[in-house]
């Protein structure tokens, strides 16, 4: 069961092709790879990269 690397919850639908939402801390995460990668959503609806806040370790797949 896949966790979101901020608030570790499992509580996560799914909105796309490798694209899950977290609906415990509203952040958007997408499988590339064995690697997770983070968005927050922007007010116009883009996507801000979060990537640079976790560690490689805590973006892992397990």
């Amino acid at each position: 069961m896949m966790k979101c690397p901020n608030c570790h919850s499992k509580d996560l639908g799914k909105i796309g092709v490798n694209q899950y939402y977290c609906w415990n801390c509203f952040i958007e995460l997408s499988i590339g790879g064995k690697m997770i990668h983070t968005h927050q959503v922007e007010e116009d609806g883009s996507l801000s990269s979060l990537d640079d806040l976790f560690d490689e370790q805590e973006r892992k797949l397990s």
